[in-house]
């Protein structure tokens, strides 16, 4: 056996999420970006695989660059033709981007170190049809690159982010920790200049990222003072954060190995 590692890209838009559902909506399945790599698996090996990812991704949130793993029970598929071989039978809207071959007790959830979010924001008139998948579109909104920056510089280090969990979610802690947490402008492939949040953490908390953007970008918008999110998290109460942006922005953007491993 095998432990292979992929890295995964896709446009979430048209899945219910990253993970495989057992449940089904008017009679027909849920379509999630771990159970179509499971069935493309499953054609190569004539055999059921599972797949393991390193985290959920909700209903249209996207990936760069998720990281899944899986063991082989072949030998002879020399590791990079796993790429050519899955990319055959998958849909358009997901990708494997690499693959490559780890030692037994690798797990690409319990093995990471980190993962890194970006979220894209347009603020400015036209935005073309195709981009409107991949971006929040801000109305009457003028981004002040420095006050984002200087109202985020408190997401550092361990913290407890229960103001920024969504109703419902089970984590045991809603302690995380957080490396990073900046803005930055960024043009895209047809040259329009987007504002990008981007956040690295060990993990994070149920619909976290969107929170704390939409939070951010309302608190700049309204010229609140830059501590406002520090009290905001202090207050460790979801009713003093501001609303959830919507998935449309989100990119898990990458998994990190190579950091010091944190509780989740």
């Amino acid at each position: 056996m095998r432990n292979i590692l992929l890295t995964v890209s896709y446009d979430g838009t048209d899945f219910c999420g990253w993970q495989r559902q057992d449940r089904a909506e008017n009679g027909k399945p849920m379509r999630t970006v771990q159970a179509e790599i499971e069935l493309a698996l499953e054609k190569i090996h004539k055999t059921k695989i599972n797949l393991y990812g390193s985290g959920r991704t909700d209903s249209g949130v996207h990936a760069y660059g998720q990281a899944a793993n899986f063991f082989s029970p072949i030998d002879s598929i020399p590791v990079q033709n796993y790429v050519r071989a899955l990319n055959a039978f998958l849909p358009e809207d997901i990708r494997i981007v690499s693959a490559e071959e780890k030692d037994d007790d690798f797990n690409a959830r319990f093995s990471a170190t980190s993962r890194v979010y970006r979220y894209f924001i347009n603020y400015s008139e036209g935005l073309s049809a195709s981009q409107t998948r991949y971006v929040w579109d801000v109305k009457n909104y003028v981004p002040d690159l420095e006050r984002l920056n200087a109202i985020s510089a408190c997401l550092r280090g361990e913290l407890d982010c229960a103001s920024f969990a969504a109703s419902g979610d089970q984590s045991v802690s809603t302690c995380r920790y957080l490396d990073n947490a900046h803005f930055f402008f960024q043009k895209d492939l047809f040259g329009k200049e987007l504002l990008v949040f981007e956040i690295e953490a060990n993990a994070f908390l149920w619909r976290m990222v969107r929170t704390l953007t939409g939070t951010i970008i309302n608190l700049d918008k309204n010229k609140e003072p830059v501590n406002s999110l520090k009290k905001i998290l202090d207050a460790r109460d979801r009713t003093f954060a501001g609303v959830t942006a919507p998935s449309t922005g989100l990119f898990l953007w990458e998994i990190k190995f190579d950091g010091i491993r944190r509780h989740i």
